[in-house]
């Protein structure tokens, strides 16, 4: 099949789990067609299954804001008849599917059909489609698209809960890529990183307030008084600045290290004995995964679709949002010997290689082939 991917190209979740969902479908044999702003980061090597198609938004002072919605749609169109492309997938509802949908209205005026699938995978319903502005067209467009996913079922009920919508929305859970974790922590070089006696705490995201980074530093700051331990801090975004005032304030700036932007995820994470998740919402908690699949327990709180993901006592434990002091004893418990973290390492890694990508891959062709073929009314299921 040829599928087009509309995406955002950047290090957040859903742009990750787009790019990589594009690149195991085209190793199935689908010919993928990214469309976007600028090569998503996932997205290193290109090939005769894979083609990135740039959007370039044309500036004119007589816009106040450059209508990107207006360049995607007419990129979509442009590529659709030059590639044949039969399926379009975008991700996020605001603005892709909107912009998907009018390029399916356009291609209807050629005689074109365009099954349009959209994934909602948090903000886009949580935070910008619930804004008085943006609802209506949100609520519209996934209205109009032929099917429906969502990455989590607490997205699900949420979506469901803001908005009034008539189409039946399909949890497909968010995956990981398990040969793409196979580093352990003797081959990582974790001895550059802390020494024998000491625990890695590793915390990663885009630094915005809903994912309470303070709480982070704050956790470890008194884990690290009771067990040796160090800090990796991962991303960038408005709460760093803030974070690194507290980590001075501490008195705690050489037991922590920022490493900004990564690629290297999977490199960062071979060597962490903990992870710490304390947002205020997630809709699924793709970070959290990532830890999983490196044998890595989560400390996370008890919120969105984490629940789906980290079972409370066995993968890590689950808190209410800002309980710092639930968190650190439950840290504290995972750490405090060498037995009781590797049973939760395990445990950890058990639980990720459920969500591996060859148990969700046949979910998406599943929808794929419901779309595209009218009249299709089953649902896929995690196995």
């Amino acid at each position: 099949m040829k599928i087009a991917i509309v995406c955002y190209p950047t290090f957040g979740g859903s742009g990750v789990v787009a790019t990589e969902l594009g690149i195991a479908l085209a190793h199935r044999g689908h010919e993928v067609h990214f469309v976007t702003y600028r090569q998503p980061v996932r997205l290193e090597l290109l090939s005769n299954n894979i083609h990135f198609h740039e959007v370039h938004v044309q500036e004119y002072p007589l816009f106040h804001y450059q209508p990107y919605e207006l360049a995607l749609s007419s990129k979509l169109v442009d590529t659709v008849k030059m590639y044949g492309i039969e399926l379009l997938h975008v991700h996020y509802a605001i603005p892709h599917a909107y912009a998907g949908y009018m390029a399916k209205k356009m291609l209807e005026e050629e005689g074109i059909s365009l099954p349009m699938i959209t994934t909602l995978h948090g903000t886009d319903i949580t935070l910008v489609g619930k804004h008085p502005f943006y609802k209506p067209a949100v609520n519209f467009s996934i209205n109009q698209s032929d099917v429906v996913t969502s990455v989590s079922q607490s997205l699900k009920d949420d979506t469901l809960a803001f908005f009034d919508i008539r189409k039946e929305i399909h949890v497909i859970p968010n995956f990981i890529d398990k040969r793409k974790y196979t580093r352990t922590s003797e081959n990582c070089q974790r001895h550059l990183m802390a020494n024998e006696d000491e625990r890695i705490i590793t915390h990663i995201s885009n630094f915005r307030k809903v994912k309470r980074v303070q709480d982070v530093v704050e956790v470890f700051y008194r884990v690290q008084q009771e067990i040796p331990s160090k800090l990796i801090l991962v991303g960038e975004g408005p709460e760093r600045e803030g974070a690194e005032h507290r980590i001075e304030e501490l008195g705690i700036t050489d037991r922590v290290l920022f490493l900004g932007n990564s690629n290297e995820i999977e490199h960062v994470l071979c060597f962490s004995d903990l992870f710490l998740l304390p947002s205020e919402k997630e809709s699924f908690g793709l970070a959290a995964l990532e830890a999983m699949i490196t044998k890595t327990p989560v400390i996370s709180s008890n919120t969105g679709g984490i629940p789906e993901l980290n079972q409370h006592g066995v993968t890590g434990f689950l808190s209410e949002v800002g309980d710092v002091d639930d968190m650190v004893a439950n840290a504290l418990v995972i750490l405090k010997d060498d037995a009781t973290l590797q049973r939760f390492k395990e445990q950890a890694y058990a639980r990720a290689e459920q969500f591996d990508i060859h148990h969700i891959l046949p979910m998406y062709e599943a929808v794929y082939e419901m779309a595209y073929h009218t009249g299709a009314r089953q649902t896929p299921s995690l196995g």
